[in-house]
Protein backbone atom coordinates (compact mmCIF):
# COMPACT_ATOMS: atom_id res chain seq x y z
CA UNK A 1 0.00 0.00 0.00
CA UNK A 2 1.36 3.12 -0.83
CA UNK A 3 1.09 5.32 2.44
CA UNK A 4 2.12 8.73 1.03
CA UNK A 5 -1.25 8.71 -1.28
CA UNK A 6 -3.41 6.24 0.30
CA UNK A 7 -4.79 4.23 -2.37
CA UNK A 8 -7.62 2.25 -0.87
CA UNK A 9 -10.52 0.41 -2.67
CA UNK A 10 -11.61 -1.71 0.10
CA UNK A 11 -11.38 -1.76 4.04
CA UNK A 12 -11.62 -4.46 6.32
CA UNK A 13 -12.63 -3.47 9.51
CA UNK A 14 -12.03 -5.22 13.24
CA UNK A 15 -14.88 -3.80 15.60
CA UNK A 16 -13.85 -3.85 19.42
CA UNK A 17 -11.21 -1.73 19.74
CA UNK A 18 -10.94 -0.67 16.82
CA UNK A 19 -14.69 0.89 15.45
CA UNK A 20 -15.64 0.49 19.28
CA UNK A 21 -14.21 1.63 22.21
CA UNK A 22 -15.71 -1.75 23.76
CA UNK A 23 -12.73 -3.94 25.02
CA UNK A 24 -12.74 -3.05 28.59
CA UNK A 25 -16.11 -4.95 28.93
CA UNK A 26 -14.03 -8.05 27.00
CA UNK A 27 -11.07 -7.92 29.29
CA UNK A 28 -13.06 -9.06 32.74
CA UNK A 29 -15.82 -11.12 30.70
CA UNK A 30 -14.68 -14.77 31.51
CA UNK A 31 -13.75 -14.39 34.38
CA UNK A 32 -16.82 -12.75 35.55
CA UNK A 33 -18.94 -15.78 33.89
CA UNK A 34 -17.08 -18.83 35.42
CA UNK A 35 -17.76 -16.74 38.88
CA UNK A 36 -21.60 -16.92 38.20
CA UNK A 37 -21.13 -20.79 37.82
CA UNK A 38 -19.96 -20.69 40.87
CA UNK A 39 -15.69 -21.18 39.70
CA UNK A 40 -12.78 -19.82 40.20
CA UNK A 41 -11.04 -18.61 37.31
CA UNK A 42 -7.16 -19.49 37.07
CA UNK A 43 -4.50 -17.17 36.63
CA UNK A 44 -4.08 -15.68 33.19
CA UNK A 45 -7.38 -16.65 32.09
CA UNK A 46 -7.63 -13.37 30.23
CA UNK A 47 -4.39 -13.57 28.24
CA UNK A 48 -5.55 -16.99 26.97
CA UNK A 49 -9.00 -15.87 25.98
CA UNK A 50 -7.83 -12.40 23.88
CA UNK A 51 -7.11 -14.47 20.71
CA UNK A 52 -10.00 -16.89 20.90
CA UNK A 53 -13.31 -17.09 19.24
CA UNK A 54 -16.54 -16.80 21.83
CA UNK A 55 -16.85 -20.73 20.64
CA UNK A 56 -13.81 -21.25 21.69
CA UNK A 57 -13.70 -19.93 25.08
CA UNK A 58 -17.01 -21.96 25.61
CA UNK A 59 -14.80 -25.15 25.30
CA UNK A 60 -12.14 -24.49 27.22
CA UNK A 61 -14.50 -23.65 29.57
CA UNK A 62 -15.48 -27.02 29.51
CA UNK A 63 -12.11 -28.72 28.81
CA UNK A 64 -10.37 -27.30 31.59
CA UNK A 65 -12.87 -26.11 34.14
CA UNK A 66 -15.33 -28.78 33.94
CA UNK A 67 -18.07 -26.89 33.47
CA UNK A 68 -21.64 -28.97 32.36
CA UNK A 69 -23.52 -27.04 29.79
CA UNK A 70 -23.10 -26.97 26.15
CA UNK A 71 -21.54 -24.65 24.19
CA UNK A 72 -24.54 -23.14 22.81
CA UNK A 73 -25.58 -22.36 26.17
CA UNK A 74 -21.77 -20.81 27.44
CA UNK A 75 -22.56 -18.75 24.37
CA UNK A 76 -25.52 -17.45 25.42
CA UNK A 77 -24.59 -16.71 28.67
CA UNK A 78 -21.95 -14.97 27.85
CA UNK A 79 -23.98 -12.97 25.21
CA UNK A 80 -26.55 -12.06 28.21
CA UNK A 81 -23.77 -10.62 30.49
CA UNK A 82 -22.52 -7.84 27.38
CA UNK A 83 -25.71 -7.65 26.03
CA UNK A 84 -27.21 -4.12 27.52
CA UNK A 85 -23.22 -2.52 26.66
CA UNK A 86 -23.77 -3.80 23.16
CA UNK A 87 -27.56 -2.20 23.45
CA UNK A 88 -27.23 0.22 25.06
CA UNK A 89 -23.63 2.00 26.16
CA UNK A 90 -20.63 0.81 23.69
CA UNK A 91 -19.44 3.93 22.40
CA UNK A 92 -17.70 4.22 18.93
CA UNK A 93 -13.85 5.15 18.95
CA UNK A 94 -12.98 8.82 18.50
CA UNK A 95 -13.03 9.89 14.24
CA UNK A 96 -14.70 6.36 13.26
CA UNK A 97 -18.07 7.77 11.83
CA UNK A 98 -15.38 10.87 10.16
CA UNK A 99 -13.06 8.42 8.89
CA UNK A 100 -15.75 5.70 7.63
CA UNK A 101 -17.91 8.97 5.65
CA UNK A 102 -14.78 9.61 4.26
CA UNK A 103 -13.78 6.13 2.53
CA UNK A 104 -17.73 5.96 2.00
CA UNK A 105 -17.07 9.78 -0.07
CA UNK A 106 -14.30 8.03 -1.89
CA UNK A 107 -16.39 4.85 -3.08
CA UNK A 108 -14.23 2.42 -0.41
CA UNK A 109 -15.97 -0.68 -0.71
CA UNK A 110 -15.82 -1.53 3.60
CA UNK A 111 -16.77 -4.38 5.49
CA UNK A 112 -16.24 -5.32 9.51
CA UNK A 113 -14.76 -9.03 10.93
CA UNK A 114 -15.77 -9.50 14.29
CA UNK A 115 -15.39 -12.21 16.66
CA UNK A 116 -18.32 -10.92 18.81
CA UNK A 117 -22.16 -12.46 17.43
CA UNK A 118 -23.72 -10.74 14.66
CA UNK A 119 -26.40 -9.37 16.38
CA UNK A 120 -24.69 -7.89 19.40
CA UNK A 121 -22.20 -6.11 16.73
CA UNK A 122 -25.01 -5.02 14.15
CA UNK A 123 -26.64 -3.74 16.96
CA UNK A 124 -24.02 -1.70 18.87
CA UNK A 125 -23.01 -0.57 15.18
CA UNK A 126 -26.86 0.82 14.03
CA UNK A 127 -26.74 3.26 17.65
CA UNK A 128 -23.69 4.76 16.75
CA UNK A 129 -24.89 5.60 13.42
CA UNK A 130 -21.89 3.41 11.49
CA UNK A 131 -23.98 0.60 10.02
CA UNK A 132 -24.86 1.64 6.57
CA UNK A 133 -21.46 2.38 5.82
CA UNK A 134 -20.46 -1.60 5.82
CA UNK A 135 -21.62 -3.70 3.19
CA UNK A 136 -21.51 -6.63 5.13
CA UNK A 137 -20.67 -7.77 9.32
CA UNK A 138 -19.13 -11.13 8.83
CA UNK A 139 -18.54 -13.04 12.40
CA UNK A 140 -16.08 -15.41 13.33
CA UNK A 141 -18.67 -17.44 15.04
CA UNK A 142 -20.96 -17.55 12.07
CA UNK A 143 -18.18 -18.33 9.62
CA UNK A 144 -16.62 -20.79 11.56
CA UNK A 145 -12.90 -19.47 12.09
CA UNK A 146 -11.53 -17.07 14.39
CA UNK A 147 -9.00 -14.49 13.07
CA UNK A 148 -5.41 -16.49 14.46
CA UNK A 149 -6.30 -18.24 10.44
CA UNK A 150 -6.24 -16.38 7.14
CA UNK A 151 -9.65 -18.01 6.00
CA UNK A 152 -11.64 -15.47 7.46
CA UNK A 153 -9.79 -11.98 6.05
CA UNK A 154 -9.80 -14.13 2.32
CA UNK A 155 -13.81 -14.74 2.62
CA UNK A 156 -14.27 -10.94 3.27
CA UNK A 157 -12.05 -9.91 0.34
CA UNK A 158 -13.95 -12.21 -2.25
CA UNK A 159 -17.28 -10.48 -0.72
CA UNK A 160 -15.85 -7.08 -1.22
CA UNK A 161 -14.05 -7.80 -4.35
CA UNK A 162 -11.01 -5.71 -4.10
CA UNK A 163 -7.49 -6.02 -4.69
CA UNK A 164 -5.74 -7.03 -1.58
CA UNK A 165 -3.05 -4.61 -2.06
CA UNK A 166 -5.41 -2.01 -1.79
CA UNK A 167 -7.54 -3.25 0.95
CA UNK A 168 -6.07 -3.17 4.12
CA UNK A 169 -7.55 -4.35 7.54
CA UNK A 170 -7.94 -1.99 10.44
CA UNK A 171 -6.96 -3.96 13.59
CA UNK A 172 -6.21 -3.78 17.20
CA UNK A 173 -4.94 -6.52 18.34
CA UNK A 174 -1.39 -8.62 17.22
CA UNK A 175 -2.85 -12.02 16.68
CA UNK A 176 -5.11 -11.03 14.31
CA UNK A 177 -3.23 -8.48 12.66
CA UNK A 178 -0.55 -10.59 12.39
CA UNK A 179 -2.57 -13.54 10.57
CA UNK A 180 -3.36 -10.29 8.01
CA UNK A 181 -0.33 -9.18 7.25
CA UNK A 182 1.22 -12.56 6.95
CA UNK A 183 -1.56 -13.06 4.22
CA UNK A 184 -0.57 -10.20 2.30
CA UNK A 185 -3.01 -7.44 3.39
CA UNK A 186 -1.86 -4.17 4.44
CA UNK A 187 -2.31 -3.47 8.01
CA UNK A 188 -3.59 -0.60 9.48
CA UNK A 189 -3.19 -0.96 13.25
CA UNK A 190 -4.97 1.16 15.48
CA UNK A 191 -4.35 1.70 19.39
CA UNK A 192 -6.37 0.01 22.23
CA UNK A 193 -5.16 0.14 25.80
CA UNK A 194 -6.13 -3.61 26.06
CA UNK A 195 -2.84 -3.99 23.82
CA UNK A 196 -0.88 -1.25 24.86
CA UNK A 197 1.97 -3.85 25.90
CA UNK A 198 2.30 -5.21 21.87
CA UNK A 199 3.13 -1.64 20.90
CA UNK A 200 6.49 -2.21 19.46
CA UNK A 201 5.22 -4.81 17.81
CA UNK A 202 2.76 -2.71 15.32
CA UNK A 203 5.15 0.34 14.92
CA UNK A 204 7.44 -2.28 13.34
CA UNK A 205 5.34 -4.26 11.34
CA UNK A 206 1.91 -2.24 10.63
CA UNK A 207 2.11 -0.06 7.46
CA UNK A 208 0.38 2.10 9.43
CA UNK A 209 -0.23 2.43 12.66
CA UNK A 210 -2.89 5.19 14.87
CA UNK A 211 -3.73 6.14 17.50
CA UNK A 212 -7.37 6.61 16.72
CA UNK A 213 -9.22 6.17 13.83
CA UNK A 214 -9.53 9.77 13.29
CA UNK A 215 -5.56 10.48 12.81
CA UNK A 216 -6.00 8.33 9.25
CA UNK A 217 -8.15 11.81 8.12
CA UNK A 218 -4.79 13.56 7.96
CA UNK A 219 -3.60 10.86 5.62
CA UNK A 220 -6.40 11.24 3.19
Amino acid sequence: MNISSLQIEGAIFDLDGTLLDSMPVWETISADYLRTQGIRPGDGLTEATKRMTLRQVAMLFQQEYGLKLTVEAIEKGVNRMIESFYLCEAPPKEGAEALLRTLQQRDVKMCVVTATDGYLAEAALRRCGLLGFFQEVITCGAFGSGKDEPAIFEYALRRLGTPKRLTPVFEDAVHAAETAKKSGFPLIAIFDPAFAEQEDWFREKADLYLRSPAELLGYL
